[in-house]
């Protein structure tokens, strides 16, 4: 089993195309072709299905990735360890985060990041809590921001950051704009528009209709938080977000803001990364930077 070998093996994965992959990766497709036939060898499996121009992964395959992803992180972190001359932050910097903060807050950490070290390169996962938090346990990701309550782990280090505030938002002509507040009984019979199932604030404003025995009249889900907008902003339906993706939207009156007054979502922005992570100088001088800059 070659490193090489792993790093095909996961672009292939991620692209289920082989010459996508070789194109991707800067080899020829024969290449491609002949190094999962070595992995597949010394692993005694079979980690594609090829029905046509069409593959799938195998089971075995699934299992793999977790595996493989951790194992090109601690040959990367290897690397930044032996090469590291000075305490000056070098290498990459891999950070995952939701949307909503994507569009907000975190924009500002990371250029200020950028202009302070510029020999850093920063890659960014976009990804619900749920499976970045997955991540941070493959160490796929050097850290991560989540929206979600208080985070109990002994597994992370969790950093509260700032308070998050959620909303209801409608557009102007909604028959609802006009009310001080909204309660979980106001949105019986209404059509909401969420994001996707496994999202914090959703799972938490389902819970809560479900105990008040509100049924909403359908429930639309969205990947993207942009979209949400258009959609609640087109008159669709209702929708639910921290206050702070809304900003610009509810300024120039796109959207009508209505403070939620059912029970409280206490969520937090917060920094997690592994309590066996290597803090390294570059990912020492990120989490510095976002304690300044985001803690409240």
């Amino acid at each position: 089993m070659e490193i090489r070998q792993l790093k095909t093996f996961l672009t292939i994965a991620k692209l289920e195309n082989f010459t996508q992959a070789a194109e991707t990766l800067g080899y020829a497709q024969s290449s491609v072709t002949t190094q999962i036939k070595l992995l597949e060898e010394s692993l005694g499996v079979k980690l594609f299905e090829r029905l046509g121009r069409r593959i799938t992964l195998t089971q075995e395959a699934e299992k793999l990735i977790p595996y493989a992803e951790q194992i090109l992180k601690l040959v990367s972190e290897a690397r930044n360890v032996i090469s590291e001359t000075s305490s000056v932050p070098r290498g990459t910097l891999t950070v995952g985060t939701v949307e909503s903060l994507s569009i907000t807050r975190i924009p500002k950490v990371f250029e200020e990041y950028h202009n302070r070290y510029p020999e850093v390169e920063i890659v960014m996962n976009f990804g619900v809590c749920s499976e970045n938090l997955r991540l941070l346990r493959t160490n796929a990701l050097d850290a991560t921001f989540i929206i979600d309550r208080k985070l109990n782990t002994q597994e992370f280090i969790v950093e509260e950051l700032t308070p998050e505030l959620m909303t209801v938002l409608v557009s102007p002509d909604h028959h609802l704009a006009a009310k001080e507040e909204i309660y979980p009984e106001d949105l019986q019979g209404e059509s909401l528009i969420l994001t996707e199932d496994e999202c914090t604030y959703r799972i938490i404003l389902e819970n809560i209709l479900a105990e008040a025995s509100v049924q909403p009249k359908y429930k639309m889900g969205a990947n993207s938080i942009q979209a949400i907008k258009q959609f609640t902003i087109s008159g669709i339906g209702i929708t639910l977000l921290p206050e702070t993706a809304v900003k610009q939207e509810v300024e120039t009156g796109k959207l009508v803001q209505i403070p939620w007054a059912g029970p409280e979502f206490r969520l937090i922005t917060q920094l997690v990364y592994h309590k066996d992570k290597w803090i390294s100088p570059t990912l020492k001088s990120f989490l510095e930077l976002t304690r300044q800059m985001l803690r409240l």
